[in-house]
């Protein structure tokens, strides 16, 4: 029996499909023009925040970029999306720290940061190169 037809493998699997939506949701309301269910429009937040609005774009593509390969099932794919999302989510903390924003916006970052980081060093590759090599993924 593998570990995906256990318990904690469903779980698991649940865990990163679940993180891959919400970032994916995350993905398409940066690239939305108007508001959304998350407040204004986030080219307006972006530019609250200190950043460029079309700065937005390139937050919503590496979200979507990672939140697929945050469902690959091959530990490489998921490390490297789960390493790049830390770094996306560091500068999220960071600009909320920065801007003195209040619990209610600045919750979800850190928790997923944390959140990420346990994916991380749970699909840690045996060898760096194994991330970055082709052929590997198999």
């Amino acid at each position: 029996m593998t570990i995906a037809h256990t318990w904690p493998g469903w779980v698991a699997t649940g865990l990163l499909w679940f993180l891959a939506l919400e970032f994916m949701m995350g993905a398409v309301t940066k690239f939305w023009p108007g508001p959304t269910f998350f407040g204004p429009a986030y080219s307006i937040k972006f530019a609250d925040w200190g950043w460029p609005a079309w700065f937005r774009f390139v937050v919503g593509a590496i979200e979507g970029v990672c939140a697929l390969l945050l469902v690959i099932p091959y530990h490489q794919a998921r490390f490297l999306g789960a390493t790049v999302l830390i770094l996306v989510l560091t500068g999220a903390v960071v600009t909320h720290i920065i801007n003195h924003h209040g619990p209610k916006e600045s919750v979800a970052a850190p928790v997923h940061l944390v959140v990420l980081s346990i994916v991380a060093l749970a699909t840690w590759p045996t060898h760096w190169m194994d991330v970055v090599q082709p052929g590997h993924w198999s």
